[in-house]
């Protein structure tokens, strides 16, 4: 080979994380509904909140004590997550191939997921989630590998972090049990350090369990909410129809999301040969951490007549590259690199030319919502009418609470607290409560239309 592997990597993720900041940094006009919300919760650290657990909000808030309110350092958070994914899992994919090159492959595969490049600007709590699952995945085979105890523990530790960071984590976490019970069926025996890694994540975990318990389980309410439409409901108001045709859709959408990588994979091989050892530990641990969780899932699908949302399938692409590029290893040619590189990069240099296009063309788009236009006008109506600061901003919906309120929250100077409610001590305070045009019937401030968008009740003191 007449390439160094690491050079292309390192270029490869500087080029990526440029373009993706930089792009959406131009075109977007504003932040998108979930990297918003997290920086209004992020105001206010807490152990859980009523839609996630606490991880996601404590990065964005970071970054806001650092850059405030500039929407690019959250562009630069997003791909920041990205490319620190894709050095762990340069690294993890190390245990499994003798040649880097096989390495390298496996990241660059990574790419042309949807996932990982057109999805990537919007920094929601699946972006965090890469990282901390792939270092997960990382320290679980060393802990498999060498039984240290710093591995297991360390494995315990990121499992209950990804756990924090969003809660279908549980999908890859329960691969991994299956994983064990049969490691411990097959050796007749128990691995007592298992409980180690489990004692760690209990313990890490045990402030959020507190926190699920003091509020009525509201965010597993809300994760029932988004699967099921009704978390009281439950499975009774699925249909049968719901059980076979989310399905079908589920397994077409997988289908679609495979094609690009693996045409790419061809492109380096001689000819799709596939060598399986079926007493291979590495492939059955590869193909635990790559297609269980997909399966779970689609046993979610079918059992619960669940519609599985695309967005949801985000941290299940991590390992798929690795696997195939494992089974296929043989038939890769080092010789048709410099092919697969040319058509690679075109794909690689259109996909954030075809963003900007799309952010560009289309219209109506929350990316393109006038936030701190609106703000500044808000801003300027309190500073003439009132002087004690802006303490609270609140909505009644998670529209008018989650995304009004919550680009009030992120634009205002005095970055107020969001809240879902207005009661008597929230309106002795600084507060603007935030609802749709002409549904404010009382207002003890000043009331304020954002046409076409919403109207605002000011209140504060003269």
């Amino acid at each position: 080979m007449d390439f160094n592997v690491k050079k292309i990597l390192y270029l490869f993720l500087a080029v990526h994380l440029i373009l993706w900041t930089a792009i959406p940094s131009i075109v977007n006009n504003n932040l998108p509904l979930d990297t918003i919300e997290a920086l209004a919760w992020g105001n206010e650290l807490k152990l859980g909140y009523d839609k996630y657990p606490p991880i996601f909000p404590l990065f964005t808030e970071l970054f806001f004590k650092i850059f405030g309110s500039q929407d690019w350092a959250y562009y630069f958070l997003s791909q920041l997550f990205i490319i620190l994914t894709f050095l762990t899992l340069f690294e993890f994919s190390k245990y499994f191939f003798k040649n880097d090159f096989f390495s390298l492959i496996s990241i660059l595969l990574l790419e042309c997921i949807y996932f990982f490049n057109y999805t990537s600007p919007e920094l929601n709590a699946f972006i965090p989630l890469l990282l901390f699952l792939s270092i997960t995945a990382l320290f679980c085979w060393k802990a498999v590998v060498f039984n240290k105890n710093f591995d297991w523990i360390i494995f315990g530790f990121f499992a209950a972090v990804s756990t924090l960071t969003y809660y279908l984590a549980l999908y890859l976490l329960s691969s991994l049990v299956i994983y064990f019970i049969l490691e411990i069926y097959k050796k007749k025996k128990i691995n007592y350090k298992y409980f180690l890694a489990l004692l760690t994540y209990f313990i890490i975990l045990s402030p959020h369990l507190y926190f699920l318990f003091i509020t009525d389980f509201k965010s597993i309410d809300y994760a029932l909410f988004r699967s099921f439409g009704d978390p009281l409901s439950g499975l009774s108001s699925l249909s049968l129809v719901n059980n076979l045709i989310y399905p079908l859709i589920f397994l077409i959408k997988q289908i679609l999301i495979l094609i690009p990588f693996l045409f790419l994979l061809r492109l380096t091989t001689n000819k799709y040969k596939i060598k399986i050892d079926t007493s291979d530990k590495k492939l059955i641990f590869l193909f635990t951490i790559a297609f269980l969780p997909i399966i779970l899932m689609f046993l979610t699908s079918l059992i619960g007549g669940i519609r599985v949302r695309t967005m949801w399938m985000t941290t299940f692409y991590l390992f798929p590259t690795i696997f195939f590029v494992y089974i296929f290893k043989s038939e890769i040619n080092f010789n048709k690199f410099k092919r697969f590189i040319t058509i690679y990069s075109i794909i690689f240099l259109s996909l954030p030319t075809l963003y900007a296009v799309d952010s560009l063309n289309k219209a109506d788009k929350r990316t393109d919502f006038p936030g701190n236009e609106i703000a500044k006008k808000i801003q300027l109506e309190w500073d003439n009418n009132f002087s004690n600061k802006i303490e609270i901003v609140a909505g009644k919906s998670w529209v008018f609470g989650g995304w009004y309120a919550g680009n009030l929250s992120y634009h205002l100077k005095d970055r107020p607290k969001l809240r879902y409610e207005l009661n008597v001590t929230i309106s002795k305070l600084g507060s603007i409560w935030v609802d749709e045009l002409n549904s404010i019937k009382k207002c003890n401030g000043i009331l304020l239309k954002i046409d076409p968008y919403f109207e605002s009740c000011l209140v504060g003191q003269k």
